[in-house]
């Protein structure tokens, strides 16, 4: 089966339980991936889980676990309704300058078992934005691969928007305000909800910059200080919460996050 074939049964399961298989099977005649999970996004609201195609064991990685906190972490959700829209984006392009060795990579995305991540992101319209990611497990996408899929981005992201027209109604009345300030917020309120509220403005902004994967030197140009007191300011957090590492600090985000939302 060709694109031309695969898209017109795109078309034909519009608004039918078989449409996302269909759209991802049809950018599978483009270029082949083993894996894909598509989320709709509304401000800081938990993503809606749209389709995915993975075993149960790895739905609980890839779809749970990453629904109860991680996903404030992840590039794509960070930058689902920033910048030109539609488009197509390798996760890699997306992500800060120390992600891979930030600890959203280290505890929870190395357990995803991918060798490279691309996401079509498209603006669903009410505030949602919706992004269906290809992932592979073994290889990158090729530079012909990635022009290719993007070739076909203008379709894919007319057919997001009429299938899943009614997604803001799906999510309800909560906030659909943008992502930039929800990570901070709701930072804040996760260390507040544990009855510690010892850090300052400041050293939340550093926990934020921190836990997003960026270096004391792109954490001290965003906030306009120092690396040097952006590193002070990391001791000072550890001091004040009782922990001693990195990893320490992503595991208390992520399981306040986690009694936050329950």
């Amino acid at each position: 089966m060709d694109w031309h074939e695969a898209s017109a049964r795109v078309i034909d399961a519009l608004h039918g339980a078989d449409f996302a298989p269909a759209l991802v099977s049809a950018l599978r005649t483009v270029a082949p991936f083993e894996h894909s999970v598509t989320f709709a996004y509304r401000g800081d609201q938990r993503p809606l889980a749209l389709h995915d195609e993975f075993p149960e064991w790895k739905r609980k990685v890839m779809v749970a676990d990453y629904q109860a906190g991680p996903y404030l972490l992840d590039p794509f959700y960070l930058n689902a309704t920033t910048g030109p829209l539609p488009r197509l984006v390798r996760l890699r392009d997306l992500a800060p300058d120390r992600f891979y060795q930030g600890e959203y990579f280290r505890n929870y995305y190395i357990r995803t078992e991918l060798a490279e991540e691309i996401g079509f992101m498209v603006d669903a319209g009410q505030g949602v934005s919706v992004v269906l990611s290809a992932m592979r497990s073994s290889r990158a996408f090729s530079a012909r691969e990635f022009r290719d899929l993007a070739a076909v981005l203008p379709f894919v992201a007319a057919a997001i928007r009429h299938n899943w027209s009614d997604l803001a109604r799906r999510f309800g009345d909560g906030p659909s305000g943008g992502n930039a300030p929800a990570l901070t917020s709701l930072i804040d309120r996760a260390f507040r909800s544990v009855g510690r509220n010892l850090l300052t403005a400041r050293e939340t902004e550093v926990v934020e910059y921190t836990l997003r994967g960026h270096s004391a030197e792109a954490t001290g140009q965003a906030l306009g200080i120092s690396p040097g007191t952006v590193r002070i300011h990391k001791r000072n957090i550890y001091t004040k919460l009782g922990i001693g590492s990195q990893g320490e600090l992503f595991s208390r985000f992520i399981a306040t996050l986690s009694s936050l939302r329950d």
